[in-house]
């Protein structure tokens, strides 16, 4: 078992490695985003246009051996623009319907700004998201395995945007702020768009390899005081709990689901993984908790007033609860 540990950590070092020859810095971005792949999840990205958000997804699926398909979300898109749709086709001299696949039948599916389409549309990758399968004309076709979604949008323009349902939101395992870069990493990435250097990415993981980490990790043992602490953490986002932080009571309208537990779980134990240690960390919980939780708060009246941000919310709650820990 730690021998095939200690291939799971190489592999992922060499494809953040190879991952790294197009994207400067982000290297905790990145992690997230490869925690989410590893765990079986989906990942929101946000930032302001122009930080790589869609070139990252890129050079994750080139240093992959997955399929690979982008999908630009525009107002006018329509379900089966996305999901595929039955058309009718001559067979043998009669007419039948046959089923065309639509571009979320690949491994890795980029939804690049997927708050600029309708809701109807946004609601055609919720059985997707979850079930990993698309069903048209009454008939399920199964998505292939691995699959994620990993979907963009812009956190600053709002014309012309439908805000995402609370349920896909919470189908996604993380939520991704990506950070604008400093001197040094924008001076370099000059030095990667603005001249001949063109980095060629090789794949260095396969679909079957992921699979077999996924299986791995539900091995990974975690104490029961970390387990405790992780789910005080789901519970005290929880306003209508009597022992929830004043915090939350002030800021928060509802809390995480379950799918946050389970997503902090499964995360911590890829992290800790990936740090080299076979058991799960207080550490692993906290690295993960941002990510998986944030888009699983709703603020309250008040947050949005003052303008506290959950991540604010989140330090505050893990700093009461270190407290008693």
């Amino acid at each position: 078992m730690e021998e095939k540990f200690q291939d799971f950590i190489e592999a992922v070092s060499r494809c953040e490695k190879e991952v790294g020859k197009a994207i400067v810095g982000q290297k905790d971005c990145l992690r997230q985003i490869l925690l989410g792949l590893l765990i079986d999840g989906n990942v929101l990205l946000e930032s302001v246009p122009g930080l790589g958000k869609t070139q990252m997804v890129k050079s994750v699926a080139k240093a992959l051996s997955l399929s690979f398909s982008r999908i630009q979300f525009t107002p006018d898109l329509m379900p089966a623009d996305v999901t595929g749709t039955n058309l009718i086709v001559k067979e043998k001299e009669q007419n039948v319907f046959r089923f065309q696949e639509g571009p979320i039948f690949a491994n890795l599916v980029l939804a690049d700004e997927i708050n600029r389409a309708t809701p109807k549309t946004q609601a055609a990758l919720l059985e997707a998201m979850q079930e990993k399968t698309v069903t048209a004309g009454g008939k399920t076709y199964v998505l292939p395995e691995p699959f994620m979604v990993l979907a963009t949008q812009n956190p600053i323009e709002n014309e012309g945007t439908y805000p995402l349902p609370e349920a896909q939101l919470d189908r996604f395992a993380f939520k991704i702020q990506v950070d604008f870069p400093n001197l040094l990493e924008l001076k370099e990435i000059m030095e990667l768009t603005v001249t001949n250097r063109r980095p060629e990415l090789e794949a260095v993981l396969t679909g079957e390899e992921i699979l077999e980490m996924r299986r791995l990790l539900r091995d990974v043992p975690m104490a029961e005081p970390v387990k405790e602490y992780a789910l005080r953490l789901v519970l005290a986002t929880h306003p209508e709990r009597e022992d929830s932080p004043e915090i939350t009571k002030t800021y928060v309208a509802n809390g995480a689901s379950p799918r946050g537990a389970q997503t902090i779980f499964l995360a911590a134990k890829a992290r800790a993984v990936l740090e080299g240690r076979y058991n799960v960390a207080f550490e692993d919980v906290d690295f993960v908790a941002a990510p998986a939780l944030r888009h699983r708060l709703l603020p309250g009246f008040s947050a949005v007033s003052e303008g506290v941000s959950m991540d604010f919310v989140l330090q505050e709650i893990k700093k009461e609860l270190e407290k008693s820990r």
